[in-house]
């Protein structure tokens, strides 16, 4: 794994790609920084992050993806992969709220954002970007977030954690092809509120309703059970969870 080391950047993600676009780079070369100073999350949202206290972290995977259908495909394997390495640190009661968000609790402590690429020859190249509330106990602004060291009242030494984390997903994406099923029903039976009525807001409209988590369909679309016993798709542009 090549690590590149940054002080501060406005976005890992877009560093990196910016340097997949014009070198040869390895697969699953990482690059890391203390500092983010345009942090993205899901649907342009901003990543804040204390500086120097988190895992703010982007890795390159390719020759996994070939085709826009399988895209959540790295999704699933990510997020595992991130709940997997914060269980070895015996972070408890870990789920993920669709699509890629991770908890504990109900407290949010880690975004996934992935970026994908389609090359001229048909390959697509992907920038995943991970951060991780590690060391950061102030969360003053932000309510529906923590850190590993709120949870777990003591602190993380974050550098170990992007080589356990690469090391997971490259785990997985070797194992994907005979063991997809089971990472697809792993990533479901992880899922934060799946199963019990809770409210929603239609981006469109506006308008809350009630519904339950059904599971999420292949292109990664959650699959919600509204009152009428309809079961509806939405992408993560049309729905919030409201929790």
């Amino acid at each position: 794994m090549k690590l590149i080391k940054l002080d501060a950047i406005d976005s890992t993600n877009d560093f990196l790609k910016a340097l997949a676009s014009k070198d040869e780079l390895d697969n699953f070369t990482v690059v890391t920084a203390e500092n983010q100073t345009k942090g993205k999350g899901q649907m342009g949202a901003k990543w804040e992050s204390e500086s120097g206290k988190n895992l703010i972290m982007s890795a390159l995977v390719k020759d996994f993806l070939f085709s826009n259908e399988e895209v959540f495909n790295l999704s699933i394997i990510t997020s595992l992969a991130v709940i997997e390495t914060l269980k070895t640190l015996d972070i408890p009661n870990l789920c993920i709220k669709w699509p890629n968000d991770i908890m504990s609790y109900n407290k949010k402590v880690g975004g996934i954002l992935i970026e994908n690429t389609l090359k001229s020859d048909g390959r697509i190249v992907s920038v995943v970007g991970i951060g991780l509330n590690v060391n950061q106990t102030n969360f003053e602004h932000l309510p529906n977030a923590s850190s590993l060291a709120v949870i777990a009242g003591s602190d993380f030494d974050k550098n170990i954690l992007p080589v356990l984390i690469i090391d997971k997903i490259k785990q997985k994406i070797e194992l994907w092809e005979t063991n997809s099923a089971i990472f697809w029903q792993e990533y479901f039976n992880s899922l934060f509120r799946k199963g019990v009525p809770m409210p929603f807001k239609n981006q469109s409209s506006g308008q809350n309703f009630m519904g339950i988590i059904q599971g999420v369909s292949p292109i990664g679309k959650i699959q919600i059970l509204l009152e009428d016993d309809s079961v509806n798709e939405f992408d993560i542009k049309e729905v919030q969870m409201l929790y």
